[in-house]
């Protein structure tokens, strides 16, 4: 396979919406759409990718507004893939949602993904190139998505550089979170990119060395 990660910035809170892309045969997933699901629709359609899935890292409204809006500009509908436990916690919608923001209710989940899962980006036929880790702590079901071949990982809101993501949220748990990061996302080579829901990228072994959270 050849793959590539391209991103896009959204919506006020600045999320990064990612696409995981198999250049042979131009399909892709889009991981977290956010909100403005007709721009990602935008870049899927100009660069003539085939999208195959829609994958969410975690449950906080931010990352899931445009899921439902995106799996059903499909037909059939495209599969939504998200742990069972983010899935549960962002149907009972445990955050107050702004007036003035668009949150789609979520599709039924198609693929309910655990740790150490792998996934394809087309899921009736393809290679499984991706790990899947639980970084439960920010959010309950938190997951990263690795690509080895690419050394990097998406890993919504666990870990931002440096900094970690907040938990002082209905469901979170700061010393999951710690553990998690230590347990999970620490122990991919240092040189592994880390491609956080908000903000810049990062490397395991910066945070590892730097993070004030993780010292």
């Amino acid at each position: 396979m050849n793959l590539k990660i391209k991103s896009m910035v959204v919506g006020a809170s600045q999320n990064n919406v990612l696409f995981l892309v198999d250049e042979r045969t131009d399909n892709a997933v889009v991981i977290d759409p956010s909100f403005n699901p007709s721009l990602v629709m935008e870049v899927v359609r100009n660069q003539n990718w085939v999208l195959k899935q829609v994958w969410l890292t975690h449950g906080h409204y931010d990352h899931t507004a445009g899921a439902a809006a995106v799996c059903r500009a499909f037909a059939p509908e495209l599969p939504l893939a998200m742990s069972q436990a983010a899935y549960d916690y962002a149907i009972s919608k445990p955050l107050s949602i702004p007036a003035n923001l668009s949150v789609g209710d979520l599709p039924p989940l198609g693929l309910a993904v655990k740790h150490g899962d792998r996934l394809a980006i087309d899921p009736e036929n393809g290679e499984q190139v991706v790990e899947v880790r639980d970084v439960s702590g920010h959010s309950p079901g938190s997951l990263l998505f690795f690509v080895p071949e690419l050394e990097s990982a998406i890993v919504g809101d666990a870990i931002f550089r440096d900094s970690i993501g907040r938990t002082d949220l209905p469901g979170s748990d700061h010393k999951l979170l710690i553990k998690n990061i230590r347990e999970q996302i620490f122990t991919l080579p240092d040189q592994t990119i880390l491609i956080p829901g908000h903000g810049p990228n990062t490397t395991v072994g910066y945070e590892r060395a730097n993070n004030p959270y993780l010292s």
